[in-house]
């Protein structure tokens, strides 16, 4: 072999490296496709699903006055209905069945609304109020700032922000109106199942 064939091979030998090394940086790692393809509210879909069918206590944990109607309730939140795109859970304060939080998953977006009710099932003038997703959120967190249908129907509701948190210990409910320091959050205790309660107005057994 003369001396330029073995200039040309000594050239070629770095290069043939280096390629082969950029095809194994290059190629994706070997994940399922299920994992790839489960979005944030779908993940977070699937973490209350976990839950169909269980109540937990909560308390207070921020934003507690004296005579608010919660800090001296019993607060029991009941995951009552779980289908594939919505999840119906309804929050009992004391004696007071009226409020049902219905989370709805359309095109990777969650749309969370407050269905109140009155004793006899009927709904009441204030109800429906709530937001969508304004980003994919996190299979932990996800935030709803309001919708327009809430601004138009409660005052000052073009500032409220609501947003719900879920791990294998808690579930949070929370609600700020952005530019006050008013802040309000319940918390459930999801390590310690409770009765089941009975149905909530509107609904049937």
């Amino acid at each position: 072999m003369n001396k330029i064939a073995l200039l040309i091979l000594f050239l070629l030998m770095p290069l043939t490296g280096f390629a082969q090394q950029s095809k194994q940086q290059i190629a994706p790692k070997t994940e399922s496709k299920s994992t790839q393809e489960m979005s944030s509210p779908r993940q977070f879909f699937d973490n209350l699903k976990k839950h169909a069918g269980k109540a937990y206590e909560g308390t207070v944990t921020t934003g507690a006055r004296e005579g608010d109607g919660f800090s001296d309730q019993k607060l029991v939140l009941h995951v009552r209905s779980c289908e594939e795109n919505r999840i119906r859970i309804p929050f009992f304060v004391g004696q007071n069945k009226s409020r049902t939080w219905v989370l709805t998953l359309e095109n990777d977006r969650i749309l969370l609304k407050h269905d109140h009710r009155h004793a006899d099932g009927s709904h009441d003038k204030v109800t429906m109020y709530g937001g969508w997703t304004a980003n994919t959120g996190t299979p932990n967190m996800q935030m709803f700032p309001a919708d327009q249908f809430t601004c138009d129907l409660i005052a000052h509701g073009i500032f409220n922000v609501w947003w719900i948190t879920i791990d294998d210990k808690t579930y949070t409910y929370n609600l700020q109106r952005v530019g006050s320091p008013r802040v309000f959050s319940v918390t459930f205790d999801l390590t310690k199942q409770v009765e089941v309660p009975s149905a909530p107005w509107g609904w049937e057994d």
